[in-house]
């Protein structure tokens, strides 16, 4: 899937102004407080970030399909912004089956008249760039939603070589767990047979070992909202990124 890019007139238009390059909007779940600090801190100078939460404070199904249902009104507000690109982020709900990310791009642009890509989208493309057939999933989920991402991502011909989740429901209680306990875990992993290693949720303090993690593995970490970012900054004709966000950057 391709996204257009902002076009010099639109972009001209905003002159010195906050996302004088591109406007990203982002539905995020409510509970999650490091979606917008991460992805905000991997944008290029003069790509801003405009957020808006949908509900969503656990983890059963129940709870996660529910978060998709004000995604028509999340949209439109975030167009009344004059966002360029509306990114549907939550790992866990664009997984939750095989159709439900298209689902939710066509839902959001149909509302918006923006063109719209989501956190399961950005996992594909950035495993598919890496060369990624064979992966170490890591998660702060529960099991149920564990072996759903194992089902989506064999769907698509990625094998989950082994796993690990913490057992956590909502995202404030993700958000805290230390960056530092994420690297051990994967550290503890460690598969010579893996092509990448997956840090799976857009609500867990990942970005800072990001670097250490590559180093120290030999291969190459993906985690969700630096997939999301990777994604939507190709997708619309970006290739600069900040420093420390890893080998992804480099496709």
């Amino acid at each position: 899937m391709s996204v257009p890019p902002v076009t010099m007139s639109s972009a001209h238009s905003r002159g010195g102004g906050y996302g004088w390059r591109m406007r990203l909007g982002m539905l995020l779940p409510s509970s999650n407080p490091v979606g917008e600090p991460e992805v905000a801190a991997m944008l290029p100078p003069g790509i801003s970030l405009h957020t808006t939460r949908l509900k969503l404070a656990g983890s059963s199904a129940e709870e996660l399909l529910a978060m998709t249902e004000k995604v028509e009104e999340g949209a439109s507000l975030l167009a009344d912004a004059g966002v360029d690109l509306i990114a549907f982020n939550c790992t866990a709900v664009s997984t939750f089956d095989e159709a439900m990310a298209e689902n939710i791009r066509l839902r959001i642009s149909a509302a918006s008249g923006v063109p719209a890509i989501s956190t399961a989208d950005g996992i594909l493309a950035g495993l598919k760039a890496l060369g990624a057939k064979r992966v170490v999933l890591v998660t702060p989920y529960i099991d149920a939603v564990n072996e759903r991402e194992i089902v989506f991502l064999a769907r698509h011909g990625i094998e989950v070589l082994s796993h690990s989740g913490r057992g956590l429901a909502e995202g404030q209680g993700m958000a805290s767990v230390e960056p530092g306990e994420w690297y051990r875990r994967a550290i503890g992993l460690q598969n010579e047979h893996a092509d990448a290693y997956f840090l799976s949720c857009t609500a867990i303090r990942v970005l800072p070992v990001i670097e250490a993690l590559e180093r120290d593995l030999r291969k190459p970490v993906l985690t969700s909202n630096q997939a999301l970012v990777w994604h939507a900054l190709r997708t619309s004709g970006f290739r600069d990124a900040a420093p420390g966000l890893g080998r992804l950057f480099q496709f």
